[in-house]
């Protein structure tokens, strides 16, 4: 009767998951090119005047979520590929992750060339002076350093510094997240999910983190 019982509670064990390497590469440019194609969209349709509203304003607010979005997904890809054991998904972990930092960089760029017209004596006393710039601009410093140190170059030539320095995509999607919900003023809903989600995500990698900080 025991073993019978213990046969029925036996959970399935889950087999691993395979799809065809073309199907991985076409999700890889699936990628490239809706980010790249929707990031130079919007661009071109705010330097036309056809967005809505205040074009700088609107083009801030699509590249800060973008990147968050982009930063976020790249950090579900391995819970998900653990989970459904699904180790070929981990190929456009890196895609997403170098999408992330293009749209943080030019999150930066469009507040400075066109929130403050390159006034730089401004910019440098924006980032002292706001805690939400300041914030901000240290996750897109780590993200700038994840980005050219993403080639397998440097993590060949960097050794176990290069997973040392990547470690820091943890500290970079908690700042910007920190960085959206200190920027409103009013409304914070949205930007507590965002946090929220943020802390599920490394929730879910805490023996990880666990073994960083011994």
């Amino acid at each position: 009767m025991n073993n019978r019982t213990s046969q029925v509670k036996r959970r399935p064990v889950r087999r691993p998951l395979r799809v065809s390497p073309r199907f991985i590469f076409a999700l890889r440019g699936f990628v490239h090119i809706v980010a790249s194609v929707w990031l130079m969209y919007v661009y071109q349709q705010a330097l036309g005047g056809n967005l809505p509203g205040d074009p700088v304003q609107y083009l801030i607010d699509f590249s800060g979520i973008g990147a968050l979005h982009l930063l976020m997904l790249s950090l579900l890809v391995s819970p998900l590929a653990q989970y459904y054991k699904f180790s070929q998904l981990m190929r456009i972990r890196k895609t997403l992750g170098v999408y992330a930092a293009i749209y943080a960089l030019f999150h930066l760029y469009v507040f400075i060339a066109y929130e403050l017209q390159y006034e730089w004596l401004f910019v440098f006393e924006e980032i002292i002076k706001r805690p939400y710039i300041s914030v901000g601009m240290l996750a897109v410093v780590i993200l700038t350093s994840l980005l050219f140190t993403s080639l397998e170059y440097f993590k060949k030539a960097m050794g176990a510094t290069w997973q040392k320095l990547h470690n820091f995509t943890y500290v970079a999607v908690l700042l910007g997240c920190i960085h959206y919900l200190w920027s409103v003023k009013s409304d914070w809903y949205e930007p507590t999910l965002y946090l929220s989600f943020a802390l599920l995500l490394l929730f879910l990698r805490k023996d990880k983190i666990k073994k960083i900080f011994k």
